[in-house]
């Protein structure tokens, strides 16, 4: 162990003859030849430059873009069977019957759901609303383009869970930091 010592601070050193000084160049103008390194480095730079002025934002967007726009995937959601006793902006049947959470979106899980085409985007379905519906992720990515399916084959394509109301608190509580009843749950009330 080093005995304590007070800290010595360093101390630049400098005098008159070793101070370097820059050589002063006017704007434009270099007092050396330019490297062969910055010429590469200035050629690649005009080249990045001239790709981002052809870049233009398209004045016409694509009018039907393959993922639902936020406000008709909202409106999907309205227009899914509401759960007896539950928060409709949270809780949601899909049209298999399978329960739905609303933060579980795009997972693999049995209360996770995707905002499905009912016409496959690949064979000419259209992202509007009379074209969505919630379903549960598993049968949404089992279903894939195919529209031959019936409702018996999507049912079993169906990754069943039993949730039960206290399951369902547990998960609003982890995911909002409260439970919330829908008006028509049926409970008593305070008067």
């Amino acid at each position: 162990m080093r005995p304590n010592s007070s800290p010595t601070r360093r101390k630049n050193k400098t005098s008159s003859s070793s101070t370097r000084t820059r050589p002063t160049t006017s704007i434009g103008s270099f007092s050396d030849p330019p490297s062969a390194t910055s010429l590469v480095d200035r050629e690649l730079l005009t080249e990045e430059l001239s790709l981002f002025e052809s870049l233009q934002i398209s004045s016409n967007p694509n009018p039907n873009p393959r993922s639902f726009p936020y406000s008709v995937k909202q409106q999907c959601w309205e227009k899914a069977e509401k759960i007896k006793g539950r928060d409709p902006e949270r809780w949601r049947r899909d049209p298999l019957g399978n329960t739905i959470f609303r933060k579980l979106v795009g997972c693999p899980g049995c209360l996770c759901h995707d905002y499905d085409h009912i016409i496959p985007y690949s064979k000419g379905g259209q992202s509007t609303l009379e074209n969505c519906q919630v379903l549960q992720a598993t049968v949404n990515r089992s279903k894939g383009n195919r529209t031959e399916l019936s409702r018996s084959d999507l049912i079993q394509k169906s990754a069943y869970c039993r949730v039960s109301g206290r399951d369902m608190d547990l998960l609003e509580l982890s995911a909002y930091g409260n439970v919330r009843r829908a008006q028509d749950s049926g409970g008593c009330k305070i008067q």
